[in-house]
């Protein structure tokens, strides 16, 4: 009997985050083999770190109670570290995919370089896996009630796609948070050259940073995931990992740079 794909859910909003429960039960519900594992308490912003807590040279993990009894567990550790341990020995059979999400607030523009949701689905691609960021476009600051149910529309469809992508696919979806029926179509979409949230630091007074996190006033990048996002689109961005850049260094640039520092050293 063929064993059902295997997921590895997780996040970086911790392991009570509602967003996690969604995503789980509707991966569970789409007939994925799931396991949960997320940091014990928010880790956003880590990006694909993997520093974690350790006793005794060890993380530190407790099984914990997850949503419709699936196994879970909360690790004291970022998101990337628990998809790294998750890969490579800590659970049997390993994961095939991983989740990540679902993240309070969107994850678009390049700004994602430090979402630690965004991390985790990156680090399963850096391991040959599959990955999936999955993201709410919950305003900074806002009180209503999250539409979670809005994102489990568009999973199965995107499931289905990145089930049939390469190995080392990274997917990243965000949904506008308001009911599915105000959607408009979802749409592919180009990274905006910036994110929705930036930090300013409020003060520096010798002893320590006073740091807030304010939405950017800057205007989105058009046909951007950002510009779509704000319009009501759910947007779905294909990333790609860290990788060189090869037309920065061409040979002629190399062989000028090698020229001065010879230069240099003789003179």
């Amino acid at each position: 009997m063929t064993r059902a794909t295997r997921a590895l859910v997780t996040n970086d909003d911790g392991i009570d985050s509602p967003g996690l429960a969604v995503l789980a039960e509707a991966a569970s519900a789409a007939g994925l083999d799931v396991v949960i594992a997320a940091p014990e308490h928010q880790f956003s912003g880590a990006s694909a770190s993997i520093t974690a807590v350790q006793e005794d040279g060890r993380t530190v993990v407790r099984e914990v109670e997850g949503p419709s009894g699936l196994p879970a567990y909360a690790v004291r550790a970022a998101p990337a570290h628990i998809v790294v341990a998750g890969l490579q020995g800590w659970f049997d059979p390993a994961p095939d995919l991983v989740l990540s999400g679902i993240n309070r607030g969107g994850n678009v523009g390049r700004a994602v370089l430090h979402s630690g949701t965004v991390g985790a689905a990156l680090t399963a691609g850096l391991h040959d896996r599959r990955g999936l960021a999955v993201s709410l476009d919950v305003a900074l600051g806002a009180e209503e009630e999250e539409n979670w149910e809005a994102v489990v529309t568009y999973l199965p469809r995107v499931l289905e796609l990145l089930l049939d992508s390469p190995l080392g696919t990274t997917l990243s979806l965000n949904v506008p948070d308001r009911p599915v029926e105000q959607h408009r179509e979802l749409r592919l979409a180009p990274l905006d050259p910036r994110g929705v949230v930036q930090t300013l630091v409020d003060d520096a007074d010798g002893h320590g940073l006073l740091l807030r996190e304010v939405e950017t006033g800057e205007r989105a990048e058009p046909g951007s995931d950002r510009a779509l996002l704000a319009a009501g689109h759910p947007t779905l961005t294909a990333l790609r990992g860290l990788t060189e850049d090869p037309d920065l260094l061409v040979p002629e640039r190399l062989a000028h740079a090698a020229r001065m520092t010879d230069e240099r050293t003789s003179a």
